[in-house]
């Protein structure tokens, strides 16, 4: 694969002279481990399913990852070729990344989730050369959908299958030969490693404007990201993590798979979220720090409240994707006894803002937090001058751990000569420097010439009893050019008819002109795979006469 990370190569000499980028590898900081704690716990694998625990100390982790390096190396995986990976959060994800990460190749981590349209294009766009899914998981022929895709993929020269069995089979071909003890294994692997500013991920974005993009990262961009998040979270190598949040999307990969290492710390992974399972392993584990969506919060706050059974290890829940409500941060102090911290990032750079673990806690449900070290935010206006604290604007960021460009597609770069990338975000910024974030860009909705307050709208009707999600977008009116929609997916046993709705709202003093003309009720939202509502499905849906 021929990369193209062309916002990489200007950002160096600036970003190595102010101490930002830090030119290690996971390579490194792996063998960092191994020189200080070689026998050190480093990760426990918990399979829902099956029960089953896999745990692993730094040597046996790094030996299993040199023993699937030179494994790969035997399908023809070498220097920038792809290798990917559509597993849950099992050990085999962790150790397959190590080991790409010694022969230089570059591993492209798929949600598993994702089915035949996704996957076709990300496989093709990438050029992957190696696939990797669990034979079967949640019930889901993972093993069949592969081989199906395969004909189609003309770079595609192997499937192969964690728990399979037969010639394809993940141990048969990677783990059960002692591989590292081959003859050439050590110049193999000595020779095969990359440099800190090669390409090291590709990670599609999940689809909220239409064609996924592929996001390229370097170990640099990677790292510079998560040794300031580790500093302003006070997180060491006397830290245990735990990742429930999938490993194949940004925050699982970042904060679960590489983070631990980085720190030195022990990591332990949950391949289904169960809120019970997960106080279980924090209890048992001594887990003091995780990572996730506001859902999983609220799923764990309930779950201690309901059986008593504390989690007082458990010092930091950093939230981000979505807003967390007041009332469930001062329920989860009380009941978990956990600072809360709110967050916000992309794929494209990792986490941007994060509160401080010594802000009070109304920072965690009124900001997004404050920008790491490394990074800058804007809020402008069109013509891109920078608004004042409290004025709603474009965001765009400059950041050390921006990414190296979309593959293939430098024209979606969206980044200006001064390193200023637009994220398509509207936020605005308190005198503080917190952020807020607004909304999409692209959910404005002008109807008759006047801007409908997406986000506000959608506040309020989070407010109504009924409302477990809502959106508002925008359909074509032939006269106003778009009029507002409120798609709906309302609590069990509940109920909202569209004169409720706006009865609802007119009580909310909010201005008749922006109260939604149409209420769309749905048993589900199309989503992101990090549970980001798709707006671009449900316009299309409006447009086609679908809603």
């Amino acid at each position: 694969m021929q990369f193209d990370p062309v916002l990489l190569p200007p950002r160096r000499a600036e970003s190595i002279a102010k101490g930002w980028w830090h030119d290690r590898t996971i390579n490194d900081a792996l063998d960092a481990c191994l020189a200080t704690g070689p026998d050190q716990l480093a990760l426990t694998a918990v399979r829902s399913e099956s029960g089953d625990v896999r745990r692993f100390t730094y040597r046996e982790l790094a030996c299993m990852a040199d023993r699937i390096a030179v494994g790969l190396s035997r399908l023809g995986v070498g220097r920038d070729d792809v290798v990917a990976m559509q597993l849950p959060n099992w050990w085999q994800f962790t150790a397959l990344y190590l080991a790409c990460s010694r022969l230089g190749a570059v591993v492209n981590p798929l949600m598993h989730i994702f089915r035949e349209r996704e996957l076709s294009f990300m496989l093709r766009h990438g050029e992957a050369k190696v696939l990797i899914v669990p034979k079967v998981f949640r019930g889901f022929d993972h093993e069949a959908m592969a081989r199906a895709l395969q004909p189609s993929l003309p770079d595609l020269r192997r499937v192969v299958v964690v728990g399979g069995g037969g010639p394809d089979d993940f141990d048969a071909l990677l783990t059960q030969p002692a591989w590292e003890q081959e003859a050439d294994a050590g110049a193999l692997l000595r020779g095969s490693r990359p440099g800190p500013d090669d390409i090291t991920q590709l990670i599609y974005t999940s689809g909220t404007t239409g064609e996924p993009k592929g996001v390229m990262h370097s170990a640099n961009t990677v790292m510079a990201n998560i040794i300031p998040y580790a500093e302003r979270l006070h997180l060491t190598h006397d830290d245990v993590v735990l990742m429930a949040s999938p490993m194949a999307h940004q925050t699982g990969f970042m904060y679960g798979l590489v983070m631990p290492i980085v720190l030195r710390a022990r990591v332990v992974l949950l391949d289904v979220w169960e809120p019970k399972k997960a106080a279980e392993l924090i209890r048992t584990e001594g887990v003091g720090f995780t990572m996730a969506s506001t859902p999983f919060l609220t799923d764990l706050t309930k779950t201690v409240q309901e059986t008593g059974a504390g989690v007082p290890s458990l010092k930091t829940f950093l939230c981000a994707g979505a807003p967390i409500p007041g009332a469930l941060v001062e329920q989860a102090r009380q009941v978990l006894g956990t600072k809360i911290v709110s967050a916000w990032g992309m794929t494209e750079n990792g986490a941007v803002t994060t509160i401080r673990p010594e802000d009070d806690d109304v920072r965690a449900f009124t900001t997004d937090g404050c920008a790491l070290p490394g990074v800058e935010v804007r809020v402008i206006d069109e013509p891109g001058e920078t608004l004042a604290p409290g004025e709603v604007g474009r965001l765009v960021v400059r950041a050390c751990s921006n990414f190296g460009g979309y593959l293939k597609r430098p024209q979606w770069n969206g980044t200006d000569a001064d390193g200023w990338f637009d994220t398509g975000d509207l936020a605005h910024l308190d005198a503080a420097g917190y952020l807020r974030i607004s909304g999409r860009s692209k959910d404005v909705i002008i109807r008759g010439g006047e801007n409908i307050p997406v986000f506000e709208v959608e506040s309020l009707l989070y407010k109504h009893p009924a409302v477990a999600q809502v959106a508002i977008v925008a359909y074509p009116d032939e006269r106003l050019g778009e009029r507002a929609c409120a798609v709906v997916v309302h609590k069990p046993g509940q109920s909202l008819d569209f004169a409720g709705m706006v009865e609802f709202l007119k009580a909310q003093k909010l201005a008749v002109q922006y109260v939604p003309e149409r209420l769309v009720l749905r048993d589900a939202m199309p989503a992101t795979p990090s549970g980001k509502i798709q707006k671009f499905k449900l316009r299309e849906m409006l447009r086609d006469g679908a809603l």
